[in-house]
C-alpha cells in the first residue's frame, strides 16, 4: 500500500478500503471515554477489516477493556515511559513502528495532533481545535452548534465531519464473566448475599467540589432508603481522593453501608456497579459507566450542563434546581453559597427512588 507523506495535506474523503490500522487517541475522563464509544463503534463499523487501536491514559484505558470493537490498547503513561520530552519521542517512535494509516482524536488537545504528526501517520483527523488545524490532514470544523450538542453526538461529529454515517447512540461497556464472579464473591465477603437490594452511591466527583452534593445529605437518603427497604445493602463508590468522605457517609449510616473508595480498581468498580438495582450519583464519570450498563440512576446536577453530559440511559433521572448562576461549569462555587446543589433536597431526591424500589 502506498504510504502518504505526513506532511502533506489530504482533502479527499477517506477511503476504508485504503485503510488497515487505525490509531483513536482517547479522551482522559473516564466519562468523557464512555460517551465516546458510540464514534469508536461507528470507527469499527466503516472500518470493519482495520486493526483498531487506541492510545490513553493509565486511569482511563480499563474503560475499553474487553470491548469488541478495539484490538489493541496502548498506554500513554505521561508520569512514567512517556515523561518528557524524551518520554514524548519514545512514544511516537512505538507509534511509527506500528504503521497506522489513519489516526483519530477524540481528545481536544494541540498535543494529540502532534503525536499523530511525529508519529508518521499519514490522515489525521479531528476537531480543528487548540492551534492544530494545520497539523491534521482532514479537520472537521468547530462551530457553536456541535458545541451545544450532548458530548456523545459531540463525538459522533468527527464522523460526519469526514463524511461518514454514524452507527447509533449506544454505549459500549462490556463486564467479563470473571469480573462477574470476583464482585459475586466480594459481596458475600462483606456479608452482602445474592437476595440482598444493592443501592449504589457515588458521593464524590473528580472534576471539583462544585459537584457533590452534600455528604450529609448522601447520608440521610441512604438511611430512608434502608428504612423503606430492610434488605437495601450500600456500596459508596469513589477514587482514593475520595476515602475520607466515604468513610464520613459510612459513619453516619451505620449498618450494611460499604465504603469502596479507593479500594476498587475501576474494572473493579465497573463489575459492581453492574450488580446494583439502583446508582445515585453526581454528574461524573462513574454516572456514565452506570449509562452504559443500563443501571437504574438518580444524577444530581448543579454546576455542569445537563443537556450535554446528562447520563445516556433512558431509565435515568435528573435532579436540578433551576439557579440563575447554574450551570457555570467551575470547579468551585464561584459565589461561595454552592445554592445549585444544597437547593437539591433529600425529600426530593428520596421520592425518585422510592418510585423505583417501589413504595
Amino acid at each position: 500500500m502506498k504510504r502518504l507523506d505526513p506532511g502533506k495535506i489530504d482533502r479527499r474523503k477517506i477511503d476504508p478500503g485504503q485503510i488497515d490500522r487505525v490509531l483513536i487517541r482517547a479522551a482522559n475522563w473516564v466519562g468523557d471515554a464512555v460517551m465516546s464509544t458510540p464514534l469508536i463503534q461507528g470507527l469499527r463499523e466503516n472500518f470493519s477489516q482495520a486493526e483498531i487501536a487506541v492510545l490513553a491514559k493509565p486511569w482511563v484505558a480499563p474503560v475499553f477493556e474487553h470491548s469488541p470493537d478495539i484490538d489493541r490498547i496502548l498506554i500513554y503513561d505521561a508520569k512514567g515511559d512517556h515523561a518528557g520530552w524524551k518520554g514524548m519521542v519514545r512514544l511516537c517512535r512505538g507509534l511509527r513502528y506500528g504503521r497506522f494509516d489513519l489516526a483519530v482524536s477524540v481528545q481536544n488537545a494541540l498535543e494529540a495532533a502532534l503525536i499523530f504528526f511525529f508519529a508518521g501517520i499519514p490522515r489525521r483527523v479531528g476537531y480543528d481545535t487548540d492551534g492544530r488545524r494545520f497539523l491534521l490532514t482532514h479537520p472537521v470544523r468547530m462551530t457553536p452548534a456541535i458545541k451545544k450538542r450532548h458530548q456523545i453526538d459531540y463525538y459522533l461529529g468527527v464522523l460526519e465531519g469526514i463524511g461518514l454515517p454514524a452507527t447509533g447512540r449506544d454505549l459500549t461497556l462490556r463486564i467479563s464473566d470473571s469480573e462477574r464472579d470476583r464482585a459475586r464473591e466480594f459481596l458475600h465477603s462483606q456479608g452482602i448475599g445474592p437476595d440482598r437490594r444493592i443501592i449504589g452511591i457515588n458521593p464524590g466527583a473528580a472534576y471539583g467540589a462544585a459537584k457533590r452534593w452534600p455528604a450529609v445529605r448522601f447520608a440521610e437518603l441512604c438511611r430512608r432508603i434502608q428504612g423503606l427497604k430492610p434488605d437495601a445493602a450500600i456500596l459508596v463508590f469513589g477514587g482514593p481522593g475520595e476515602a475520607a468522605l466515604g468513610e464520613e457517609i459510612t459513619g453516619r449510616v451505620g449498618r450494611d453501608c460499604v465504603n469502596l473508595c479507593g479500594k476498587t480498581g475501576l474494572r473493579e468498580a465497573i463489575a459492581l456497579i453492574g450488580r446494583c438495582r439502583l446508582f445515585i450519583t453526581n454528574d461524573s464519570g462513574l454516572m456514565h459507566v452506570a449509562a452504559a450498563l443500563n443501571i437504574p440512576q438518580i444524577a444530581v446536577f448543579g454546576p455542569t450542563d445537563h443537556t450535554t453530559t446528562s447520563p445516556a440511559n433512558p431509565d435515568s433521572f435528573i435532579v436540578r434546581e433551576d439557579i440563575a448562576c447554574s450551570p457555570c461549569l467551575q470547579r468551585d462555587c464561584p459565589l461561595g453559597h454552592h445554592r445549585c446543589m444544597t437547593a437539591v433536597t433529600v425529600d426530593r431526591v428520596f421520592d425518585i427512588a422510592r418510585e423505583h424500589l417501589g413504595t
